[in-house]
């Protein structure tokens, strides 16, 4: 049976290694075992990001509702009840952006829910 190297193999490995590290500091973005460990490490990072991205939206928003809703005479949680009892299944992120964007229109839904 011939010899097999794999050379090729190793080197396209390596490489894209490097590719995911470029731009990091010091030896993470030019030697393989340091790379190696720092692109795991940023995928983790990066997957734990994406989750709290979402959470500070959400945070986001809900102050923002409050905010807007507090002037009209109401707080942000018998808002969100309002809109529960009058079947109004807009979410916080449409909501929030009626707020900052379009008053008149977020009046309305207000006076919707008392």
């Amino acid at each position: 049976m011939p010899r097999v190297k794999r050379g090729t193999q190793h080197v396209k490995r390596r490489k894209s290694l490097l590719e995911k590290t470029k731009g990091m500091m010091w030896g993470r973005k030019s030697k393989i075992r340091l790379a190696r460990p720092a692109m795991l490490k940023a995928g983790v990072n990066a997957f734990r990001g994406r989750r709290n991205k979402k959470r500070l939206m959400r945070r986001l928003w809900q102050v923002r509702l409050n905010a807007a809703v507090r002037p009209l005479g109401l707080s942000y949680s018998r808002f969100m009840d309002g809109l529960k009892k009058a079947n109004i299944g807009l979410d916080r992120k449409v909501l929030s952006e009626l707020a900052k964007d379009h008053e008149a229109v977020f009046k309305n839904v207000v006076e919707k829910t008392k």
